[in-house]
């Protein structure tokens, strides 16, 4: 995979605990489709998890961030056919392997030891960040898509019903008061939804 940028620690480091690899001001630059970092690894320990890359970080103070911030930007018309993503991950299951537990392509576990953490706090935030004045008919804050030959059945798994929890039972007969607008095939169905118990 050639590169027009020459790359390296740019300064003594002997432990390698930082490292940079091109600049916004003068990125790498890629004229071939390849992996730019890659990783192969094989697996075979009997117990305990192994992770390809594993990232940790403590925020002990008053500044904020993020372990891990996969950007895409698209600044040219792509082919017909193309598709790009901010992230693409993946869990496949193949042939002789089979899964005991959880399998997740992408598993988002909120948490901790706080009892008041405060804030407005999610285990997945779906964000818009469009220009106004555009048309976004064709966007969606979710989008599924049975991709194989095989079709998965259900939209969502929820917990039991309980009367707090995130799926409960009606109470009375509820008017439908709102609409949540899904397109199916091209068609638009709504979800009817309720500001009654």
């Amino acid at each position: 995979m050639p590169n027009t940028q020459a790359i390296g620690v740019a300064y003594a480091d002997p432990s390698l605990t930082s490292f940079e690899v091109g600049t916004s001001a003068v990125p790498i630059s890629v004229t071939a489709a390849g992996n730019l970092t890659q990783i192969y690894a094989t697996a075979s320990h009997t117990t305990g998890d192994a992770r390809g890359l594993y990232a940790r970080m403590d925020f002990a103070a008053a500044g904020a961030g993020e372990t891990l911030r996969a950007f895409s930007r698209v600044t040219a018309a792509q082919g017909s056919g193309q598709t790009t993503n901010g992230a693409h991950v993946s869990l496949s299951v193949n042939t002789g392997g089979t899964i005991s537990g959880a399998g997740n392509a992408l598993r988002a576990t909120i948490g901790g030891s706080s009892t008041n953490p405060g804030g407005t706090l999610a285990a997945l935030q779906l964000d818009s960040d469009f220009a106004s004045g555009g048309t976004w008919s064709n966007t969606s804050f979710l989008r599924v898509t049975n991709s194989g030959t095989g079709e998965v059945g259900n939209f969502a798994a929820m917990p039991a019903v309980s009367a707090t929890g995130v799926f409960r039972a009606k109470v009375g007969t509820p008017a439908c008061t709102h609409t949540i607008p899904v397109t199916s095939g091209g068609t638009t169905y709504y979800v009817m939804v309720s500001t009654i118990a």
